[in-house]
């Protein structure tokens, strides 16, 4: 597979054991490193991003390939260096009401490892919040609704909000505007007791 054809439809894990290997910190942020350049990179490449070892990110990368997650890419000349990609743009996690009693549990664990970094990211910004300048304050918001929708509403809302973000993913062959930065975007809709 050419680095142009990695595929672009989200990735659905419904399988427990993809669901725990992908439950790790440092698998999340190579995850969302990979899927968010779709660019290919090394082990000591990727330590850099994840502030691990390089010995450790290389197993880490295996784990994921173990799994299908990520796969070798072609080398950039150098046949020594092996290169890692992402086998998907982007993923979701199916482990729904007819699942297994292994899968919604999985399913838990590898949500509350995202919302734990999420926070964290929400954190870190609001300790810099201050050192931003005017126009990153404006910009930044930071807020919630609850809102009264049925399934339906809450489906056509939430393929709205994917809709509106799709032209701002940008990828390393996609050269964003002078002045961009990377931006976090959580967004989580879900029903309330």
């Amino acid at each position: 597979m050419s680095e142009e054809s990695v595929e672009h439809r989200p990735l659905v894990i419904s399988d427990p054991q993809v669901m725990r290997a992908l439950a790790h910190p440092a698998r999340v942020e190579i995850m969302d490193h990979l899927n968010s350049t779709d660019s290919a990179i090394t082990a000591t490449e990727c330590a850099e991003i994840v502030g691990l070892s390089p010995s450790a990110t290389s197993y880490h990368l295996r784990e994921l390939a173990r799994f299908g997650l990520v796969e070798q890419a072609p080398s950039r000349g150098d046949a020594r260096e092996r290169l890692w990609r992402s086998k998907a743009r982007s993923f979701g996690v199916e482990a729904g009401p007819d699942s297994s009693q292994e899968a919604r549990a999985a399913q838990e664990t590898l949500i509350e490892v995202y919302a734990a970094r999420d926070y964290q990211r929400i954190r870190e910004w609001a300790r810099r919040l201050g050192d931003e300048s005017k126009e990153w304050y404006d910009a930044t918001t930071y807020g919630g609704s609850v809102l009264m929708l049925t399934a339906e509403e809450l489906t056509t809302l939430n393929e709205a909000v994917r809709e509106l973000m799709r032209p701002y993913r940008r990828s390393d062959r996609t050269r964003p505007p002078e002045g961009a930065r990377a931006v976090v975007v959580h967004y989580a809709a879900m029903p309330m007791d």
